[in-house]
Parts: C-alpha cells; structure tokens; sequence
C-alpha cells in the first residue's frame, strides 16, 4: 500500500480565492471544480492538495519537491496587490520555477506568474472582459510538448473569461502563443513548465452566470455588460473539453491522440 501511494503523481491547488456560497452548494467548493477540470481520479494515479494562499496557507517549502506540479487558482484580487498574501505567493512562485517544477496559471494565477518572474501585469485599457470569448492560437510559435501531438493545432478556441486585469508585457524568455481581440496575452508559456491561460478552462457555464450574478449585485458591472454576456453563454459553448485536456498534457506531460477540435 506504501509503495502505490508513493508512486502516484502528486499536485496542489494553490487557491487565491474564497469559496463562494453557490460553489459551496453546488460543487462542494473550487477544489472540487478544479479536480474535475484537471484531475484524473478514476485512474487513481494521482492525489490532490489545496492550500488556501488567499488566507496565509501555503505549502510547506520542504515538501515542495514532492508534487509533480502546481495550479494557480483565479481570485478577484489584484495580481500587482502588495498584500502579504500575495507578495509570498510570488516568492513561492519564483522558488518553483527555479526548481523547473511545472505550474499552471489560471486567470489571477496567469497574471501572478507573469509578474512573479519578471513581467508586468496591470488594469485592462478596455475595461471588463466578462463571457465567451474566441482565443487565437500564434501561428508558427516554437512547438511546445504538450501541444505537439496535435495533428494540426487549431487556430481558435472559445473560452470563458472574467477579469478586468491583464497582462502588459511577459516575462524574459517567456513565449505568447494565444492572443484574442481584447487581450494581447491570452496564453504564454516559458519551456515546458510555466503556462499561463487568462481565461477559464476549469468552469462550467453556471459558475459564470453565479459570478455575473454577483457582480452586478456589487455595481461592479453594468447591467448591459451582464446581458451581452449571458446571451452569448445562451448561444454557444467554451472549448472546455480541449483547454482542459491541454492543461491536463502540460501538467501530466501525456495528450489524448483521439481528441479532435470541430472548428
């Protein structure tokens, strides 16, 4: 029994957000969401942890060897916040790319990676990006592993995006391979072991309609921005079967062969 647990690949969530009630109810919380986005339970070859960063909580340092890779959560706190959480968030950041361990941005985790190593991320010109959006793959970008199998990479993917921050330019040495019409970095990646994706693979279509809920409730929307949004999400789907077997291949290092994209 010791020796099938210590060979199971290992990961952590590292959650920069509180559960929301509705999350709670319906899925039990974030952790659960992101372990049906990315986890692989009914091969039980892998286990997952959380650590709440959001509320002072992180892995201990000495154990950071231990996991095979990281996911960074979204949050609606800003990536350039100098709260404490924050600023050792990045610390921890900087530690895992020095240790070539493999980390997924998401969102604020997109944007909190970009500026932990070295980028610069801010406020969106624009304003809110809230609903579907359509994410251009860079044509003729340096292979990277996990995407290599593709036959043919597909030139667009619909994902669902919320945040009103972006980032303004990546860090040294990193490569921007998706971009859409309201965000120049929707994607990028540094070798095979730091990718950042400005959308969300890892909801489904209700999540975001609980978050506009929200938002409009707070004055943090306007109410047009909310109706354009929720028309959209009535009519068309994200990609999310192939962003999530994307982050699957980049944290896993495997991809499906059999997965086909229907443009």
């Amino acid at each position: 029994m010791g020796i099938e647990c210590e060979s199971k690949r290992r990961y952590a969530l590292l959650l920069a957000a509180r559960d929301s009630e509705y999350v709670k109810k319906v899925y039990g919380g974030y952790f659960n969401v992101f372990v049906a986005a990315f986890g692989d339970d009914e091969e039980q070859e892998e286990k997952w942890d959380m650590y709440r960063v959001v509320d002072g909580e992180f892995p201990d340092m000495n154990e950071l060897e231990n996991y095979d890779g990281f996911v960074v959560s979204g949050s609606p706190y800003d990536a350039y916040g100098d709260d404490n959480w924050i600023l050792e968030l990045c610390h921890l950041l900087q530690t895992l790319y020095s240790m070539q361990k493999k980390v997924l941005g998401i969102c604020f985790g997109h944007q909190v990676l970009c500026r932990a190593l070295g980028g610069k991320v801010g406020k969106s010109d624009s304003g809110w990006d809230i609903g579907l959006r359509k994410v251009n793959i860079v044509k003729d970008f340096s292979p990277c592993s996990f995407l290599e199998t593709f036959i043919e990479t597909p030139p667009a993917l619909i994902i669902i995006e919320c945040h009103q921050d972006e980032v303004w330019e990546v860090p040294t040495g990193a490569q921007v391979i998706a971009f859409s019409d309201k965000t120049g970095v929707e994607m990028f990646t540094i070798g095979d072991h730091i990718l950042g994706i400005q959308g969300h693979p890892e909801y489904p279509k209700d999540i975001l309609n609980n978050l506009i809920d929200r938002l409009l409730n707070q004055d943090s929307i306007e109410t047009e921005l909310a109706n354009v949004a929720r028309s959209k999400l009535e009519t068309a789907d994200p990609d999310n079967k192939c962003w999530q077997e994307i982050c699957k291949a980049f944290l896993k290092g495997y991809w499906n062969p059999y997965l086909s994209i229907e443009q």
